[in-house]
Order: C-alpha cells, then sequence, then structure tokens
C-alpha cells in the first residue's frame, strides 16, 4: 500500500482530508494543531500539494480547494485504506474465531477446558492446561467440539526426524540396502541416538525406498509432499522417519536445516563383502 509504505504520504493524505471539509476560516495554524505538526511542516506540505497539482490556493494562503486530481487522489488512497483496515479486522475476527478440538471426555456447552497435543492432534479436557479455552458446543468422548475464547500457549515439544538415505536403483536399490540395520533402527526408533522416542510417522521419498519398506512390512504414513508433511509433523511433536533415495537425501535435509527441525542421519547403503 504506497500510502502508508512511502514516508510523507500518510501526511499529505490527512492534509487533503482536512481541506476536504471545505471550511472557509481552515488555516494552516488549524491543520497543524489537528495533526499535532509544525506550521512549516503543515506549509511546506501544502507547497508540495500545489505543485504537484492536488490543491489551488490564493498567493499561498488560505482558502485551499481540492482539484479533480487532488479529489481522485484522496478517494483512491481513501479507498485503499479502506481495505488495508477491513483485511485488518478481518485477521482480527480469526482471533475471535471457534476452534474444533477432539474431547477426550464428556462436555457441555460452556465449560471451560484445557488444550493439549496428543499425536499430532488437538484435544481438550476439564482439566486446566498451558492453554485453555471455553466450549461453544457440547460433545461427547472422541467428538469434535467448537472452542472460544482462547488464553495461554499450547505447550508443543517439535519432533525429531531421522533421514535414512538408501541406494538408488543405479546403485543396487532395495537389494543393495542393509535391510538388517533399517529394521533395527526401526525396533529401537530414536533410542540408537539417546532419545527415548518411537517413530510416529514414516515418510518415503522414492520407488526404491517404497520397496524397502514392503520388504520389511513397515506402514507407511506419507507417500506425498513429504519434506513439506514431515516439517509440518514435528511441529506437531511428531516423530518422524523418513527414507530417501539418492539426491533427494540432500534436498530432505537441506528443508530440515532451513526450518532448524532437529534431525539424525543414517546411511543404509549395504557395505560390500
Amino acid at each position: 500500500m504506497k500510502m502508508i509504505r512511502k514516508k510523507g504520504e500518510v501526511t499529505k493524505f490527512q492534509i487533503l482530508y482536512e481541506i476536504s471539509k471545505r471550511e472557509w476560516f481552515l488555516r494552516q495554524k488549524d491543520i497543524a494543531e489537528r495533526l499535532d505538526m509544525t506550521i512549516q511542516g503543515i506549509s511546506e506540505n501544502l507547497k508540495t500539494l500545489v505543485e504537484e497539482g492536488y490543491i489551488t490556493t490564493v498567493n499561498g494562503r488560505a482558502p485551499y480547494s481540492l482539484t479533480f486530481k487532488g479529489i481522485d487522489k484522496i478517494k483512491k488512497e481513501a479507498l485503499e485504506l479502506k481495505n488495508y483496515s477491513d483485511g485488518i479486522l478481518a485477521n482480527m475476527d480469526y482471533y475471535k474465531s471457534t476452534w474444533p478440538a477432539i474431547a477426550s471426555e464428556d462436555l457441555e456447552k460452556g465449560e471451560n477446558v484445557g488444550l493439549y497435543m496428543d499425536d499430532g492432534i488437538l484435544y481438550v479436557r476439564k482439566t486446566r492446561e498451558s492453554a485453555n479455552a471455553i466450549t461453544a458446543s457440547s460433545g461427547k468422548k472422541n467428538e469434535d467440539v467448537a472452542l472460544e475464547s482462547f488464553n495461554g500457549t499450547i505447550e508443543i515439544n517439535e519432533g525429531n526426524v531421522l533421514v535414512i538415505a538408501i541406494p538408488n536403483a543405479k546403485d543396487g536399490g532395495s537389494k543393495a540396502t542393509d535391510l538388517e540395520l533399517i529394521k533395527e533402527v526401526y525396533d529401537s526408533g530414536f533410542r540408537k541416538w539417546d532419545v527415548n522416542k518411537d517413530f510416529d510417522r514414516i515418510g518415503v521419498l522414492g520407488t526404491v525406498g517404497y520397496a524397502v519398506c514392503l520388504k520389511l512390512e513397515i506402514p507407511i504414513d506419507i507417500e506425498f509432499a513429504v519434506t513439506k508433511s514431515t516439517v509440518e509433523a514435528t511441529k506437531k511433536g511428531l516423530n518422524v522417519l523418513v527414507f530417501a533415495v539418492g539426491k533427494m537425501t540432500k534436498n530432505v535435509i537441506k528443508e530440515l536445516e532451513s526450518n532448524k527441525i532437529n534431525y539424525y542421519f543414517l546411511n543404509a547403503h549395504q557395505k560390500p563383502d
């Protein structure tokens, strides 16, 4: 929005608005007092507005009048300002909106509830939490309920990611993958890295990765938009195992680092005999 971004444009808009009131007695001093500016500052702006063709004056003094160009300018900028403020108000309404969550017990409308995350899903219960709200609807256990009047912050410990690099088809694919190592890691989770966490989600990039999971009977949760989904999952506190093939590995790691996600790396290329 040019009027707000460009220095001095807001002042010009305010001066044009004062002139648009068509007060025959309006003086520079009056404008200065209304806008909390110096008379010198108002005088300089009026001079500029005359030079730009937005207002007319008599020998640099009152009365001041808007030109057709000035009228167009103030109308256009007033509309831009309205649209901008409407957008802000709409965004603020977002904070008053109701949000859905899963009831972990039977709840009635109007109850004070605590919010918490479990397996990446937002739940509510009657106990106090770091974030709280009021139910805007009733709901049985495991039903969705509407919430309003939020306060506090939901405590979420970001999850971890393990990236397992496996060879592409040219380098042997799943036949050249250390399946025993992967099975061992899959069963133990992040404990190999002294993190007492299991894998909440499994993501696969590439056909070879899919073949590895089929061979080891590892269930796949994320097949599409794997990198983006992994980042989002960790922000909800989930721990993710990602199988990446060949050059895809670097792309995954780059994205994790740019989002400051805590990750571990394991090369599952089978060592030659």
